[in-house]
């Protein structure tokens, strides 16, 4: 069996999908060592999983969007965190010395790591951003190639006109389906897996005797997104709903936002148990983060209102494909909400193209399909070893 170390950003949408690979080759037999936030990475794996500790380095998210949302998430977050985590990621590929580090994508200290080191390592793509950039960011390409460039001279690498730490050379798993990747072209040694989901041992408690089964439900999340991002979302959102009470339950996720007074539709919690929720829900309302995916893994239509590129990029893959509707955070009216969700629940379109990528998404494989590239990768390093 192999040994593989796991980095990612300490943030729960990318840590999730890596979260339940890791789990899989467990399960297969495999080790699985992690290299991260140990504060944030503990409660997840649980008490007897190896971690190596980086520290505690904290993410303040960005105020702008687009571009310049964009630029900042570079300077500001993704360059002082690899600067911040080379030395300890280094420390662990030294100490635990595995036969395969798994990057999460924007865990860029890994693959530099892994390169510098001479270790094989695999790419983990949480999202559609670097896979698919949408257009109107005119200068996605430069402006990233100029910050790839600045942490490969970080991490003392003389290759570096001809290597990213985005895109590994040996595997890259790409956590989504044809129906939602398009045409755009693919990197060298990509594998589409489909979302991947496993097991949270952090998953809260939710009030299941407010539930009324007899009506339709709704999830509204903006994940961890800040309050004048989100604007008065929410109550937005309730507004649209409140007409729907007979026949519509919501769900709201309130972490990251003020709380607010939500009409007698609405289950209002902190934090939800993701995974027991959604076979139980008809549609999502997101800012198009993680749980995008996760809900398409059942075949739920969706209304996405993005805010950063990264989650930009997922909305227009989701509603190119059919399977939801595009709104805006800050500018849509209840009215126009309503709308959305209307639509959503009631036009069989939607749910049948998000069927349709469910049915994408379970061919695929998800974690048991990541696993096994994963393992395959090992194999091939011990085929190569065995061979000298």
């Amino acid at each position: 069996m192999s040994r593989f170390l796991f980095v990612a950003l300490p943030l729960s949408g990318h840590l999730n999908p890596m979260l339940a690979i890791g789990q899989m080759l467990v399960h297969s037999g495999h080790e699985v060592a992690w290299c991260g936030q140990e504060s944030v990475l503990r409660p997840l794996v649980g008490p007897d999983v190896t971690v190596h500790p980086t520290g505690t380095r904290l993410h303040r998210r960005p105020a702008d969007t687009g571009m310049a949302g964009l630029a900042a998430l570079w300077d500001g977050y993704l360059v002082p965190f690899t600067r911040f985590t080379l030395d300890p990621v280094d420390a662990a590929v030294r100490s635990y010395r595995p036969d395969v580090v798994v990057a999460e994508q924007y865990a860029l200290a890994a693959g530099l790591v892994a390169h510098r080191r001479g270790v094989p390592w695999a790419t983990v793509c949480t999202g559609a951003l670097e896979l698919a950039p949408p257009p109107e960011l005119t200068g996605f390409a430069d402006l990233v190639a100029d910050r790839v460039a600045t942490v490969v001279a970080m991490a003392g690498i003389s290759d570096g006109e001809s290597f990213d730490p985005r895109f590994s050379p040996h595997l890259v798993l790409a956590l989504t389906s044809a129906a939602l990747t398009g045409g755009a072209p693919l990197p060298e040694r990509c594998v589409l897996t489909g979302a991947v989901l496993g097991d949270r041992l952090n998953a809260p408690d939710f009030p299941w005797q407010a539930w009324d089964p007899g009506r339709r439900h709704v999830l509204v999340t903006v994940g961890t997104l800040v309050g004048h991002l989100v604007g008065d979302f929410y109550q937005r959102m309730a507004a649209a709903l409140a007409p729907m009470a007979e026949e519509v339950q919501a769900v709201f996720v309130t972490s990251g936002v003020a709380g607010t007074s939500f009409p007698d539709n609405v289950i209002a919690a902190d934090l939800v148990p993701m995974l027991d929720l959604l076979p139980r829900l008809d549609a999502v309302v997101s800012h198009a983060g993680g749980v995008v995916h996760e809900a398409l893994a059942y075949g739920l239509p969706l209304v996405v209102a993005p805010v950063r590129a990264e989650q930009v990029a997922v909305a227009r893959q989701v509603a190119d494909a059919g399977a939801g509707i595009e709104v805006s955070m800050l500018q849509a009216s209840p009215d126009q909400l309503a709308a959305a969700v209307r639509a959503v629940l009631d036009e069989p379109a939607y749910r049948h193209s998000a069927g349709r990528i469910a049915g994408e998404f379970a061919a695929a494989g998800g974690a048991r399909a990541a696993a096994a590239e994963l393992a395959a990768l090992a194999s091939r390093v011990d085929a190569v070893e065995v061979s000298r």
